[in-house]
């Protein structure tokens, strides 16, 4: 039997707010989290600008040695994963269900800070003054161990990486666990932690990113003619799925049903898109077939959206290759251009914006989008989040490597 995926929890940290209920605000009132780098001095780089997450202070979060053993990507993961779980209203203590729930959380870095502090720690002062804590502290998959360990999860644990593509294949591949029995509920989603002086040179070196430092909060400008680049951004999202009997069984609140899932891979470049588009337009093409839903039946698409000047013109050409005529009715917005590129982390956050909104009737807007690129015709929702009756949202996510996710979330309305 194939199983109903519902959604009960939902939990991130982003350059926008610490906990879900201000991020999504945010998002609303179009406010952007991009703002001049103060992780480090950017004096001498091509980009000094970044999506950082603000006022997080992980000792309100965490005890003194947990501060110190533990990278910002965990602690960003850990803290979204609390929040997801108890908005979930799940109590796993003594429960049968905890044996039969997966974490599944990725990152498409991992642990980049502790790598470059202890790197200097060698350099500096030798391998007798590395951290014993090194280890757990730097592997992507210590945040599931984390979370999983805290609420005595002990069905599958793992972490995934697909590069930008990670947190919506966290997403899926859970779904598709829960769908076919072989758990009845998830903890995932994705989170990142990299914005470091050699991650920022490293995308810069790639002319990838923005350099618009002169105006931070206009840098990311996803299908607008004068897009120069991604902004690194961080954070984290966690979400909740569980069966909908489960669900329904407990009384929870249902913000979502995860209907469709899909996944695939250009074959083509290391980190080009194919240019035609093709690939992305299968992916989506395959998750509708997934949900049973044609393209007239999607509502509003999340892009990924990322303000660079090959994406954004691609994933427009895939939109229209996998939605033909209706891709020009179909409301297409980039939250990028609020949070910035969440990298590792992005495509669980903008899961959760899908479902929020589903829920709330509401479809976030394109910041920033003033002078439409020609090649970029869809209704990018530019400017202003826009009241609508969505019964249906797709989000994709692609990567460095050719990775495309597509997931597809339907307004749950009846059991």
């Amino acid at each position: 039997m194939v199983r109903r995926v519902v959604v009960t929890g939902m939990g991130i940290v982003s350059p926008l707010g610490n906990d879900l209920p201000t991020t999504w605000a945010n998002i609303l009132a179009g406010k952007s989290g991009v703002a001049p780098i103060t992780k480090f001095d950017a004096t001498d780089y091509r980009t000094k600008i970044a999506a950082e997450v603000k006022d997080f202070d992980p000792r309100d979060y965490f005890d003194r040695k947990e501060v110190r053993r533990l990278d910002p990507v965990a602690q960003f993961g850990l803290v979204a994963a609390r929040e997801a779980i108890t908005s979930s209203g799940i109590d796993f203590k003594d429960s049968p269900i905890a044996e039969r729930t997966a974490v599944i959380i990725g990152s498409g870095i991992g642990g980049i800070t502790t790598i470059i502090e202890q790197a200097d720690v060698l350099r500096e002062r030798g391998p007798g003054r590395i951290s014993p804590f090194l280890i757990p502290m730097i592997l992507p998959e210590t945040t599931a161990s984390l979370v999983s360990i805290e609420f005595g999860l002990k069905g599958p644990c793992m972490a995934m990486t697909s590069a930008c593509a990670t947190g919506a294949n966290t997403v899926g591949e859970a779904y598709e666990m829960i769908r076919h029995e072989d758990v009845d509920a998830a903890v995932c989603g994705g989170t990142e932690a990299s914005i470091v002086p050699l991650s920022v040179s490293g995308f810069g070196a790639m002319r990838a990113i923005s350099t618009r430092n002169d105006a931070p909060e206009r840098a990311s400008r996803p299908f607008d003619r004068d897009r120069d680049g991604f902004v690194v951004g961080e954070g984290a999202g966690i979400l909740i799925l569980e069966t909908l009997e489960h669900a329904l069984e407990r009384g929870a609140t249902i913000h979502a049903e995860l209907v469709g899932y899909a996944s695939n891979d250009d074959a083509y470049h290391i980190t080009a898109p194919l240019e035609d588009g093709e690939g992305a337009a299968a992916c989506m093409r395959q998750a509708m077939a997934s949900a049973n839903l044609g393209p007239e039946d999607i509502d509003y698409i999340n892009a990924h959206g990322t303000s660079t000047p090959l994406n954004d013109v691609t994933e427009t050409r895939a939109i229209k290759l996998a939605l033909g005529d209706a891709a020009y009715n179909i409301p297409v917005s980039s939250t990028k251009s609020m949070t910035g590129h969440l990298l590792g982390a992005t495509g669980a956050v903008e899961s959760i914006f899908c479902a929020k909104a589903l829920a709330c009737g509401i479809v976030p807007p394109t910041m920033n989008l003033d002078n439409p690129d020609p090649e970029c015709d869809l209704d990018y929702v530019p400017n202003e989040p826009r009241e609508i009756d969505i019964r249906t949202a797709m989000t994709n996510s692609f990567g460095f490597g050719g990775h495309n996710v597509c997931l597809i979330f339907r307004k749950f309305e009846d059991a």
